[in-house]
Order: C-alpha cells, then structure tokens, then sequence
C-alpha cells in the first residue's frame, strides 16, 4: 500500500484530554459523551479532510448514494466512531459492566480455546474489535495481540492495565521486526494470535480481493502464518447495535484460510453495518 493511501488508525486527541475522559467516565455515564460527540464530529469532519473524502467516497462508490445521502451517512459513520472510541475509554474508566454482549458463534472460539493447537483471530476496523479482548475467555491459552506502536501512554498504558488480567498479551508492531519473532513463538506453542487482517501491519506482502465490488489489498502475512502453522483462523467482528450494546461475530474460515475468504466474512458484516467501516483511507485500488 503506497504512503498516500495508508492511514495511521492511532487514537486522536493529546494526553491531558484523554486522562479527562478517563476521570469523566468515573463520575458520568458514557452517553453524555455521546452528546457531546455529536457538536465535535462536524468539526472532525471539516479538518479532518482525508479521512472525511475517503468515508465520503466510501458511501457514494461502494453503496452508490447521492451526494447528500453520502455526506448524511459520513457523519453517522463519524459519529459512530466516536462512540466507540468513547466506549474504550469508558473501560479504561473501569465501566466494563456497562455494556452488554451477545456473542454469536462463541462455540467456535470454545473448541480452538480447549485444544492443543495454537489459532489465529483475524480482527478488522469495523466496529470496535477492541472489545472483544475484554469479554472473550481465552483460558488456558494466552492471547497475543498485535497492535499499533504509535498510541499515546495513556492509550498504551489503559488498554495493557484492562487487558493483561483477561489474558491477553499486547505485541507492538515495531521496524525491527521484532512482532515477528513473538507472533511465531505464540504459535509454535499452542498459544492464539490477534491481528488485524483487513489493514497490513508492518507488512508489504498483500493478496488482491474482491470486495465491496471492487479490487482491494489484503494482507497475505496471516493466512500464510495458518498455513505454516497449520492452525484455524477465526474471524472476528465486535459490532455496536445500540447506545450499550455490542454483538461479537465469531466465524471460522474453511479449510484454506484464505484472505478472499476473510474478505467475503468482512463483506458480510459490512453489509449489515455499513456505518461501523472505519478505515480513514482510501482502501479500494483505484
């Protein structure tokens, strides 16, 4: 993917505004944040200009809109991001209870958790995928999730105090390569592998995939992983369905593991969801 159509997908705002959410949400139920992100998105949107043009384009080529349909809907997709981004941070704030959960599919998840065979959950930026670590069981197994190195501390250090007594393991990716040499060792002994499979992570190898009805790139790195490792990809969708409310998609890719297959998962969601898409840039081959 060329530097002029990647997205760096770090949390926005600086430290001092983020450590007020977290001591806001102590005191505050989350949807008065709701409130107010609905002042804020038309000015994230005006500076914001990237982002806002790739979503915009999102509405008016993938699902064929008219202008004014398309520029409704790239404020409802803002607006809905800015919710969950507000719903981590509602964690962070201690406010996990909060939320309910139905998880369609958790067998799946149950049987690989219960083997001896390490597994891979190929995560997307639909919804908040985030959550998912803070409501899954993965015991006995440990999960290794590989995230963006570029977050603030206060992102970094809440999202490792949250996650770490779930189990789960955080791998930054870095230039030495060095999420690598850990994602192997998970695998070689037993453990799963969380990574984002709709976005390269440190990665130039890409697979070009149907989907939306046009041709994007998917990276290869995770299904050539399965088929090394000889494990099972689970995708995995956490997906907002009210103000409190999240519904987790548990699927299992067939016998390939194939990137076309995780495209047509991640196709299905988005079809049921088209506001959660949340990748600020241009993802479609021109």
């Amino acid at each position: 993917m060329s530097a002029k159509r990647q997205w760096k997908g770090n949390t926005g705002g600086n430290l001092l505004g983020q450590n007020a959410l977290i001591l806001l949400f102590r005191l505050l139920d989350v949807r008065v944040g709701y409130a107010a992100m609905a002042l804020i998105v038309p000015f994230y949107m005006l500076f914001a200009r990237k982002g806002y043009k790739a979503i915009y384009r999102y509405y008016r080529r993938r699902w064929q809109m008219s202008p004014w349909r398309s520029f409704i809907n790239t404020y409802r997709n803002h607006y809905r991001f800015g919710q969950v981004i507000l719903d981590r941070f509602a964690v962070y704030a201690g406010r996990r209870d909060c939320f309910n959960v139905e998880i369609e599919g958790n067998e799946h998840f149950s049987r690989l958790t219960a083997g001896e065979k390490g597994f891979i959950i190929a995560g997307s930026h639909v919804g908040n995928f985030e959550i998912c670590g803070y409501l899954l069981n993965p015991e006995p197994k440990t999960i290794n999730a590989l995230v963006f190195a570029g977050e603030t501390r206060t992102v970094s250090e809440n999202r490792a105090r949250v996650l770490t007594p779930h189990n789960v393991r955080l791998i930054p990716v870095l230039d030495d390569m060095s999420h690598i040499f850990a994602i192997n060792d998970a695998l070689r002994h037993g453990q799963i592998v969380s990574m984002p499979c709709d976005r390269s992570a440190g990665s130039a190898k890409s697979v070009e995939c149907d989907f939306l009805g046009a041709k994007a790139d998917f990276p290869a790195g995770p299904f050539t992983l399965a088929r090394t490792f000889d494990v099972e990809i689970l995708a995995l969708f956490a997906v907002k369905t009210a103000a409190l409310k999240y519904k987790i998609y548990v699927m299992p890719l067939g016998a390939e593991n194939s990137a076309a297959e995780y495209a047509e998962r991640l196709q299905t969601i988005v079809n049921r969801y088209p506001d959660q898409w949340f990748n600020f840039y241009e993802f479609w081959k021109p």
